[in-house]
């Protein structure tokens, strides 16, 4: 697996949990063209645009957990219409990764390691590969200084037929374009990561649960409560992975073509998304309504082996236009 961090390290930067002034992470650009790559047909150059100005984030937990089926617009994924091929990004012979191994091996939580603290490792190293990815479509271009991903050409945060929205101050769901919703996203996130009650760093704290009497065991039980995380530690987690997965429903959706496919870097697209669902089905922190945006790449990758397969439920065979 060592191509593979040496390979996306490039794209992006670690987040320190223990400093308290964590580098932001810089946007980058995008423009989500949709010809067909063998077609020889130009990319529409981006309009001059200026990225819109990030709100604070509000006080509550920002953002919404429903998402909506967008009216009247994007086809079923499982069942295109007939003779037209799924979006290239669900076809296997786009499917590939970048290295050989078993990511749910990757994924696996070491024997003597708390689960908690795994789980909060595993959370900002996938921000980290994810915030990678994001800065391919936010940094504006050197010559238009416009980014691929901007209010016109995203003009919500949207994946297919999903369109996600974010809580105001007033908790009511609202519609933004796609750049404010991920930058408002990575400011939460960061904002998590480095807030040392939710991820906390100081293990001495821990000691007055380790060391009870055998025969005193402590009233209620969590995840990572042995190494000081808090009760809500487990619903954060799963807030923090639902929102890194939406930004990951949207950059295939929109921008799988351009950039990442003239650039020749969808597999490392790929690569980031495996290893992050990988480890959101092995701990259960995505739920399976949530993963429905890019449900045909899950089958395709657990046909072949590469990810685990629900209980009840088991990889199609019959291809992508195959009914459930």
């Amino acid at each position: 697996m060592a191509s593979f961090w040496n390979i996306t390290s490039r794209f992006g930067r670690a987040v320190n949990r223990g400093n308290n002034s964590p580098r932001n992470p810089s946007p980058n650009p995008g423009n989500p063209a949709s010809p067909n790559p063998s077609s020889g047909i130009p990319s529409p150059s981006p309009n001059q645009l200026s990225t819109p100005t990030i709100p604070p984030v509000p006080p509550s937990p920002s953002v919404a957990a429903s998402m909506a089926p967008e009216q009247g617009s994007s086809p079923n994924l499982d069942h295109p219409p007939s003779g037209r091929k799924p979006p290239f990004f669900f076809r296997e012979e786009n499917s590939n990764i970048i290295v050989k191994g078993n990511f749910m091996t990757l994924a696996a939580k070491p024997a003597q390691v708390d689960e908690g603290e795994w789980l909060a490792h595993q959370v900002v190293e996938q921000y980290r590969l994810l915030e990678g990815m994001i800065r391919v479509v936010m940094e504006p271009d050197s010559r238009t200084k416009v980014a691929l991903c901007n209010p016109k050409s995203c003009p919500t945060m949207s994946a297919a037929e999903f369109t996600y929205t974010w809580l105001d101050n007033n908790r009511n769901p609202v519609r933004i374009p796609a750049p404010q919703y991920i930058q408002l996203v990575q400011k939460w996130i960061l904002h998590k990561i480095n807030d040392p009650v939710i991820f906390p760093t100081d293990t001495n704290k821990n000691s007055e649960f380790v060391n009870l009497p055998v025969n005193q065991e402590p009233r209620e039980e969590w995840l990572g409560k042995l190494s000081g995380f808090p009760q809500s530690f487990e619903t954060d987690v799963k807030s923090l992975y639902r929102q890194m997965f939406r930004c990951y429903a949207h950059l295939y959706h929109g921008h799988w073509l351009e950039p990442f496919y003239h650039l020749g870097a969808y597999k490392e697209l790929n690569t980031c998304f495996i290893h992050f669902v990988n480890v959101g089905k092995l701990y259960n922190l995505l739920h399976e309504r949530d993963l429905k945006p890019m449900q045909p790449l899950l089958e395709i990758w657990q046909a072949k082996g590469l990810l685990p397969v629900a209980q009840n439920q088991a990889p199609r065979q019959e291809g992508l236009s195959a009914g459930a």
